[in-house]
Formats: structure tokens, C-alpha cells, sequence
């Protein structure tokens, strides 16, 4: 038997692929991938139009990148794209009323799939889990 140091990042992997599954399964009836639903959440979250070069850096890829996963949501008309007034060299992105309601839909996937994964724990172990993550999160550089 492992030792709890050595298991604790097994465990850690296996269950964010597991959450990763259910989130590929609950996203394809929207016609998402999780790349997707991830852009079209942080474009959601703004108060502005995003430059395409921000997008690129919340999700940590390259601009082109980016284009791609734009290009697919605007095909699936849930985001409009158009020039920067200001600099007509950049691209802003903002949602559609349909991307609006698709990150709706995405929310109660989203909380259906926790619900179902987190289910065997108790509600007190629940919040630990949360504290113990949040504080692994506000560790990382």
C-alpha cells in the first residue's frame, strides 16, 4: 500500500478527470467542449467587450488559440465579435443573448455534475474539501 504522500496526488488526478468526464458528458448536449464553456464563462464574467489577446491570456494560450475556440462559439452564435472602436486592429468578443443562456445551462450542468461526484461526502466534509482546496489555490504562485 502507498503512503498517503505518494497516493494523495493519485487520488487528487483521479478524481479531476473524473470531474473533467462528467463536465465532457454534461457539456455535449450544449454542443461545448470544456475549452469552450471556460472561454464563454470568462467572456461572460466581463463588463465590457474582451479583447481577444485578454482571452488568450485568461485561458492561457496563444491568440490563435483563441480565435479557434471564438470562432466555434461565434458559429454557434453565443458570442459577436467586432473591431475595437479605438484601435480597429483588435478584436472584441462579447456574448450573444444565446451565450447568455448557455452559460445558464452550463451553471446547472455544472452543479448537477458536483452534486453527483460530491454526494458521497457529507456536508461537513464537503466544506473542508472546499477550505483545504481554496487554501492550495491561494498557495499557487
Amino acid at each position: 500500500m502507498e503512503s498517503a504522500e505518494t497516493d494523495l496526488p493519485e487520488l487528487f488526478l483521479r478524481a479531476a478527470k473524473r470531474i473533467r468526464r462528467n463536465q465532457v458528458a454534461r457539456l455535449a448536449p450544449l454542443g461545448l467542449t470544456p475549452a469552450q464553456a471556460r472561454a464563454l464563462r470568462i467572456i461572460a464574467h466581463q463588463e465590457e467587450p474582451l479583447r481577444m489577446t485578454a482571452l488568450a491570456e485568461h485561458l492561457g494560450i496563444v491568440p490563435r488559440s483563441a480565435t479557434t475556440v471564438v470562432d466555434a462559439l461565434a458559429a454557434a452564435d453565443l458570442v459577436t465579435r467586432a473591431p475595437d472602436p479605438t484601435n480597429r486592429r483588435v478584436t472584441l468578443v462579447a456574448p450573444t443573448e444565446s451565450g447568455r443562456a448557455a452559460l445558464a445551462r452550463m451553471a446547472a450542468a455544472r452543479r448537477a455534475a458536483a452534486e453527483e461526484l460530491f454526494a458521497t461526502l457529507s456536508p461537513d466534509q464537503r466544506d473542508m474539501l472546499r477550505d483545504l482546496l481554496a487554501k492550495l489555490d491561494s498557495a499557487t504562485p
